[in-house]
């Protein structure tokens, strides 16, 4: 059911309207204009949310990577959240985990054929990841949570929604986890309810549609979540989730939502022991004795199960027992798309990144100086609009 991991700390209510005055006056800012947003030539694909964590924007980022790096060269920008590195960092081959963060390092890891890079600066890192002295071309730049980032104005933006928390029965930090109002939704071109139920009812969508009331400008989607094999992080052979059916598994995650992985691996695992620590937890030598101690508690036959986002700083740790390194695995999940509408999703998307990626800026600067004989007209900036595209 929709909202069923809200709790709102009433007491807190008082705080979250001064911090909402906060926010409205620093939106007011951009709108009038003395706060100023940039517009880039090459196209910008914002995922990002108004909820703190757990919306699912790695895997959703991680979708779109898969749509057009067989078509385009992509780059995803991150800020590089509690990484040990400062200012813009390209992630090469062998850049650990602490330089980029646990997020980017994973993307990093998994898609080798596209450029990631943090930079807390996202203009300055849009710069980097433009300049042809930098990288060898880019043709589309995707910003992972950037959707409060307002001094980036992206040619699409893109607005995640948790199925389990929706933003319209959410309160504003700290009371809640908003970010901003729940008005702020109006800035995206797509809005996509995550996680929700793979049953999803026909008459709970028109709920949620009606609930969400979006412009006519603004598309909705569904998508739900989909686990894959489960991939040894050491030693040992893919196994399916139907494998842990008979097993004491403890589930280890430092991500900010776990109920809702905990509820969806429950009817294929055995007796399920959860083990959670904070959102991007850097694990600490205490932390591991606790680890091996579970583990070695549990009855056999037994395994572990943990995160993707958690393999990458799970892969820097020393002290993990060899027991636990023999059956820990990774489960890696992805996005699919309800009501068959994935298609007019990568439509959308392909078109727009072809039609204004680099080449076809290029081509386009080429045909104007032609057309009007000016020598001054590519060096305008162009300002990309995916509403009237």
């Amino acid at each position: 059911m929709e909202g069923d991991f809200i709790k709102i700390n009433d007491w807190l209510l008082p705080l979250s309207w001064l911090y909402g005055m906060g926010v409205k006056l620093r939106n007011y800012m951009f709108e009038i204009g003395i706060l100023k947003s940039r517009s880039f030539d090459t196209p910008v694909i914002s995922v990002g949310n108004i909820t703190v964590g757990g919306t699912g924007k790695t895997p959703h980022v991680e979708y779109l990577i898969r749509l057009l790096q067989d078509k385009f060269k992509v780059a995803v920008l991150s800020r590089g959240y509690k990484r040990k590195s400062e200012g813009f960092v390209l992630a090469e081959k062998d850049t650990p985990q602490t330089m980029i963060g646990d997020e980017p390092y994973q993307m990093h890891r998994k898609y080798p054929g596209i450029y990631v890079a943090v930079d807390k600066d996202r203009c300055h890192g849009i710069e980097k990841l433009t300049d042809e002295n930098v990288v060898n071309g880019t043709d589309v730049i995707l910003l992972d949570d950037a959707f409060q980032h307002r001094y980036v104005n992206p040619s699409i933006n893109i607005l995640l929604v948790d199925y389990h928390r929706l933003i319209i029965y959410d309160k504003l930090l700290p009371a809640g986890r908003l970010r901003e109002h729940q008005t702020g939704k109006s800035r995206a071109n797509m809005v996509i309810i995550t996680k929700c139920p793979s049953d999803l009812k026909p008459m709970e969508i028109r709920v949620l549609i009606k609930a969400l009331d979006l412009f006519p400008y603004q598309t909705l989607f569904f998508t739900t979540l989909e686990y894959k094999e489960l991939n040894p992080i050491f030693e040992g052979k893919n196994r399916k989730l139907d494998d842990m059916k008979n097993l004491n598994v403890l589930l280890l995650t430092g991500i900010a939502s776990p109920q809702q992985m905990i509820l969806d691996i429950k009817p294929y695992c055995g007796n399920i022991t959860p083990l959670s620590f904070s959102d991007h937890h850097a694990f600490t030598t205490k932390d591991v004795e606790i680890i091996n101690n579970t583990f070695a508690s549990l009855p056999s036959p037994k395994a572990i199960i943990t995160t993707e986002k958690d393999e990458s700083r799970i892969l820097d740790v020393n002290g993990l027992s060899e027991e636990v390194k023999s059956n820990i695995y990774t489960l890696p999940v992805e996005i699919k798309f309800m009501q068959d509408e994935g298609k007019m999703f990568n439509e959308n998307i392909i078109g727009y990144v072809r039609k204004n990626s680099r080449n076809s800026i290029l081509a386009k600067r080429k045909d104007d100086n032609k057309t009007t004989n000016s020598n001054n007209s590519g060096d305008r900036t162009r300002t990309i609009s995916f509403r009237n595209n």
